[in-house]
């Protein structure tokens, strides 16, 4: 993948983590987190476009970063009208912790390979079997730990606010860990 030289000030996973997590909060403003079917195809492509916005302006070439923005929204509103839904807006209806954590790796691990797999089509070919991997991985570890960071923080404050933080939590592992994904350059 095309990614934007080392030598800047900071790292390109610093950087990568800051677009994703902005990106998130930046959706915010557009989308109201909730439940499975709360979630539209339109709501998970104004999503998908705030988060891949801030990513792409991390590519060096424009055309790269027009080609991730494209793919990322096809990506976004494809698993979500397929039913695994917007992964990164939505809150398990479950209570029940160990459910909580088996749905979030396989909603989690379906849903990044969806967007692994859309945005295969804006990456180099020698790299996107990894990319897709790196996605759908990141997705299965991230999920699971924002969706019980959100429960626990939900029980606590008696706040639906304790789950958004949960989402917060998830999009936040999941630019750290695709982050260090740029590494998979051959």
């Amino acid at each position: 993948m095309p990614f934007a030289p080392e030598n800047t000030r900071f790292s390109f996973r610093l950087l990568w983590t800051f677009a994703t997590f902005g990106g998130f909060l930046l959706s915010l403003l557009f989308i109201e987190v909730g439940e499975k079917p709360d979630i539209g195809v339109v709501e998970a492509a104004i999503g998908g476009f705030a988060i891949a916005l801030p990513q792409a302006c991390l590519l060096k070439e424009p055309v790269f970063g027009i080609r991730w923005i494209l793919s990322s929204l096809l990506g976004w509103s494809i698993i979500t009208a397929i039913g695994i839904g917007a992964v990164g807006w939505i809150v398990p209806s479950t209570q029940i912790l160990p459910l909580r954590i088996l749905s979030g790796a396989i909603y989690g691990a379906l849903g990044g390979l969806g967007i692994g797999l859309a945005q295969w089509l804006a990456i180099p070919q020698a790299m996107a079997w990894r990319w897709v991997f790196v996605s759908s991985a990141s997705w299965a570890v991230a999920v699971p730990v924002g969706s019980v960071v959100g429960m626990i923080l939900h029980r606590l404050t008696q706040l639906f606010l304790g789950e958004v933080m949960g989402l917060a939590m998830t999009w936040l592992l999941v630019g750290i860990l695709i982050g260090n994904a740029h590494k998979l350059r051959s």
